[in-house]
């Protein structure tokens, strides 16, 4: 009888175990969990605005993107060396540029990324190239006291570095402005998980999720370009079914 009651009671939660399972993939398969729609999961980029990312090979944005960034890092020994040693430092676009790199690093979290944003789109004059778009290096707009919204943002890239934040954090949005109706860029940075954007035509910094205005179109991260996709990588549970 005890043996019987035993195996009586290990049917039962076994039942049990079942129809929660499957209730659950029920209810994943209805969309109710994560995600609207039928059997569809939706994750989250790492990337800002949520939004997954793929690098792209080709194309005028690349070739500007890689040109470039020989000369930000030749700029960035340069700063390096003129942080270490300013009394000798032959450059005043760097001494310039290395000054609100010093008021930046006296302050922490928010409050950095404020800082740089504020101080640059005061220390640069804002200017059109026209249809040539000259990528300008850090050194090369500071010398010249003007640069594109572009040149705000990639000189906003540096000075967060020199600042002491983390390359990983930090990025280049190429972004569509709905209000203008135009291609803009703005520079990146990800604080405590969630990226704000720092941006030339405004001074308070806004999170990537609470600007509209931005549709995202490639993202610029070391030596890559990379292209958004239009809706974020879903995975339905439909597919792993075989047949």
């Amino acid at each position: 009888m005890e043996t019987a009651a035993r195996s009586r009671a290990w049917r039962a939660i076994l039942v049990l175990c079942a129809l929660i399972l499957l209730g659950s993939v029920a209810e994943l398969r209805a969309g109710t969990l994560l995600s609207p729609g039928a059997g569809v999961l939706v994750r989250k980029s790492a990337e800002p605005f949520g939004l997954f990312a793929f690098a792209i090979s080709s194309g005028s944005l690349q070739r500007k993107w890689l040109a470039l960034k020989d000369k930000l890092d030749d700029d960035m020994v340069q700063l390096a060396l003129c942080d270490g040693d300013r009394d000798h430092c032959a450059s005043p676009a760097a001494l310039k540029l290395l000054a609100i790199v010093d008021q930046a690093r006296d302050r922490d979290g928010r409050a950095k990324l404020g800082e740089a944003n504020r101080a640059i789109n005061l220390a640069i004059r804002a200017t059109n190239d026209g249809t040539d778009d000259v990528w300008s290096s850090p050194l090369a707009t500071f010398q010249r006291g003007a640069g594109d919204c572009e040149d705000y943002a990639i000189a906003k890239l540096a000075a967060l570095r020199l600042a002491g934040v983390a390359a990983e954090d930090l990025r280049i949005v190429v972004v569509r402005d709905t209000h203008a109706g135009e291609a803009h860029a703005v520079a990146a940075a990800r604080l405590d998980g969630h990226w704000l954007m720092l941006d030339n035509r405004r001074m308070a910094m806004v999170a990537d999720d609470a600007a509209p205005i931005y549709q995202p179109l490639f993202v610029l991260y070391q030596s890559a370009v990379m292209k958004y996709v239009d809706e974020p990588v879903r995975f339905s549970m439909a597919a792993t079914e075989t047949h």
